[in-house]
């Protein structure tokens, strides 16, 4: 196996177990609620504090990825969202301000889970060959479907027969083992990396670039090092299609949040299915989010490679999030529970089809910037889950779900329309040609 696969492979199950680590509240939400006296509302608060942080850190994320690599700074983040974990489980039953202690806490698991995409896309901009890009980054964000959609009976059973608590007791403790193998087996740069070889290192360097030939090879790796972390900050700024990138990525997250925070709890609240089924049915979503986010990768490049980049990545990106709007709305006016949950999982497998094609394009077009250029684009993203955190309860509350879904299905038809801006094809200067 390359190298450049193991790790991509691993980048995947942290993704899963970052998404274990921001699921499980909501699993365990109807548990916690009644143990706090919360309510929909105020869990809708604390919803909203995980993604305030993790949109508010992503510049630094991006940049403190640049400046450290990747190995370090995703080390350290899956160490401090282990903590914050623990710390939910710590919080006593009869503790005052309890509201105000988990915002505190989901705030903190944000910004230590803000480093993972832009960490993980600076390592696509350094290992990762041109053709292969779509693929990798839909294997790493397969693992956004993976760990969420095994969240649901997995943590419902534990919930079950040993509280919420041990709930999150596993979801630390599974973070902290992936993240010491992390920091063992990766490293920064393909030239650090003691199993690379000479033909794999070909393969890498040749593919890197989107000119015939690579600039000259860095003599040793702290010069690798310090070649990548130099930043385009006036090209990234006066970038015209950064604006479009981040609200389709508002769109984007606005849409998966309803999944990751509101669609179990729909699915028990709504359409009437007990905690057993509602776990059943709301693992669907995600298996369908982990399929599609591999075949969209795959495509993406088949595309790339026949058509180019304007079609592999925003073409396939626009009628992605069409589809997903499509789906959002039958699925929210059917009668049927069951059919209602087949279709609005459908729409999480059409919204997916593009993930990757969101962080493909960052390292199409900031190359070495990948990191900071990415981390904009996904604070887009997580600012849009932040909304949907509180704003879906709301409107469902005054004027229904069906109302939640079809606004939701409006903005993904924003999203698609966003996507018709963008120009991967042109990157951000000639210096910073590796995409």
């Amino acid at each position: 196996m390359r190298v450049r696969y193991f790790l991509a492979f691993w980048l995947f199950v942290l993704s899963g177990v970052a998404f274990l680590d921001r699921t499980n509240i909501s699993i365990a939400g109807l548990q916690i609620s009644m143990e706090y006296g919360l309510g929909n509302q105020r869990l809708g608060w604390i919803f909203s504090a995980f993604l305030i942080g993790y949109a508010g850190f992503q510049l630094p994320a991006g940049w403190l990825s640049a400046r450290f690599g990747p190995r370090r700074v995703l080390t350290f983040g899956v160490i401090s969202w282990g903590v914050a974990t623990v710390l939910t489980a710590l919080l006593p039953t009869d503790v005052r301000y309890a509201v105000s202690l988990l915002i505190g806490i989901r705030f903190a698991l944000g910004a230590g889970e803000s480093v993972i995409y832009p960490a993980a896309n600076q390592f696509v901009a350094r290992w990762v060959p041109m053709q292969e890009r779509g693929f990798i980054n839909g294997l790493i964000f397969a693992g956004v479907g993976a760990g969420s959609g095994l969240t649901p009976p997995m943590l419902t059973w534990l919930i079950t027969h040993h509280g919420w608590r041990a709930a999150f007791w596993f979801s630390a403790l599974v973070g902290f083992a992936v993240g010491a193998v992390w920091w063992l087996l990766a490293r920064d740069t393909p030239e650090e990396h003691p199993g690379m070889t000479p033909e794999e290192l070909k393969e890498i360097r040749d593919g890197l670039y989107f000119g015939a030939t690579a600039p000259a090879s860095p003599s040793s790796p702290s010069e690798t090092r310090s070649s990548g972390t130099a930043i385009s900050w006036r090209a990234i700024f006066h970038r015209r299609d950064l604006p479009a990138l981040m609200v389709g990525y508002f769109s984007f997250g606005y849409v998966a949040w309803i999944y990751f925070s509101w669609f179990f709890l729909y699915m028990a609240q709504v359409r009437g299915f007990d905690l057993k089924s509602s776990a059943q049915f709301a693992m669907l979503p995600f298996l369908s989010m982990t399929v599609c986010c591999l075949v969209g990768g795959a495509l993406s490049d088949h595309l790339t490679g026949k058509y180019g980049l304007r079609v592999g990545r925003c073409g396939l990106a626009a009628v992605a999030l069409v589809l997903t709007a499509v789906f959002l709305v039958l699925g929210s006016q059917v009668h049927s529970p069951q059919l209602a949950g087949v279709i609005l999982a459908g729409g999480a497998g059409a919204l997916y089809l593009s993930q990757s094609s969101f962080w493909s394009v960052s390292v199409d077009i900031a190359g070495r910037s990948s990191g900071v250029f990415s981390s904009m684009v996904n604070m887009g993203g997580q600012i849009g889950g932040a909304v949907t955190a509180s704003l879906t309860p709301w409107i469902a509350q005054r004027y229904g779900w069906t109302t939640s879904f079809s606004f939701s299905a409006v903005l993904a038809i924003i999203g698609a329309i966003c996507w018709l801006t963008v120009h991967p094809e042109h990157p951000l200067d000639e210096h910073f040609t590796a995409a």
